[in-house]
């Protein structure tokens, strides 16, 4: 299976899913936006991935690239291809689906508890269980699109992602990141860790390795469900 993905920022990268990629024996390739913003047609993959990044989607006049990935979104979903949208993916996704994208009333870093609202008869119902933590970096949320699957909530976040159709999933939080991952965030993004309700410290979301160990195994659950989707 081809695997293109959408990478904003040097310092966010696909984490634990790069290796899950290159083992099932997918061709992984990459538009790096911030060097050279050429856009893929949808006919040259069958999966694409839209990762994470400190821009938001009103950004359009700094970075004049959103239009047209919001539009290579859009085309992606109509005909029904795999597509991930990660954080600032999700919210693109959100866009591309007609869906409001706004400033949230908190900032929400780190490990917090998301409140699942896969159901059963989704593969995803046996794979997120009904609570469970993720890491979360954003300052901006989305309503759910009108004709998508609200996927969970938190206590700082109203819509933590959602499914539209079988094959198209937004996730607000990271599950695929790694200790080193988070730190090279920290590292380019300190200005975002001013105090705040839920605002963790650094120190405190990076010991928590066990919790990056079930994070990770999870996207790799939630990635073979998508591998498999009709």
């Amino acid at each position: 299976m081809r695997v293109h993905w959408l990478q904003h920022v040097p310092f966010e990268g696909l984490g634990c899913m790069e290796e899950w990629f290159l083992s099932r024996g997918h061709d992984l390739s990459c538009t790096r936006m911030f060097e050279a913003p050429e856009l893929p047609s949808t006919n040259d993959f069958d999966w694409l991935v839209v990762m994470g990044g400190p821009m938001g989607v009103h950004d359009q006049e700094k970075y004049p690239w959103l239009e047209a990935e919001i539009e290579l979104i859009r085309e992606t979903l109509e005909r029904s291809k795999r597509i991930l949208g990660i954080c600032l993916g999700a919210q693109l996704m959100a866009a591309a689906l007609g869906a409001k994208i706004k400033r949230s009333q908190h900032k929400e870093i780190g490990w917090f508890h998301v409140q699942s609202q896969a159901m059963g008869d989704d593969p995803l119902g046996k794979i997120m269980p009904p609570r469970f933590r993720a890491f979360h970096w954003h300052g901006e949320t989305f309503d759910a699109p009108s004709d998508a699957k609200p996927l969970g909530s938190s206590e700082a976040t109203s819509c933590q992602g959602f499914r539209s159709g079988p094959r198209g999933l937004a996730l607000q939080y990271h599950l695929e990141l790694r200790p080193q991952d988070v730190s090279q965030l920290t590292e380019a993004c300190p200005e975002d860790l001013s105090p705040g309700p839920y605002v963790q410290d650094p120190e405190a979301f990076l010991e928590k390795n066990y919790e990056f160990d079930e994070a990770n195994e999870m996207i790799r659950r939630i990635l073979e469900a998508l591998e498999n989707s009709d």
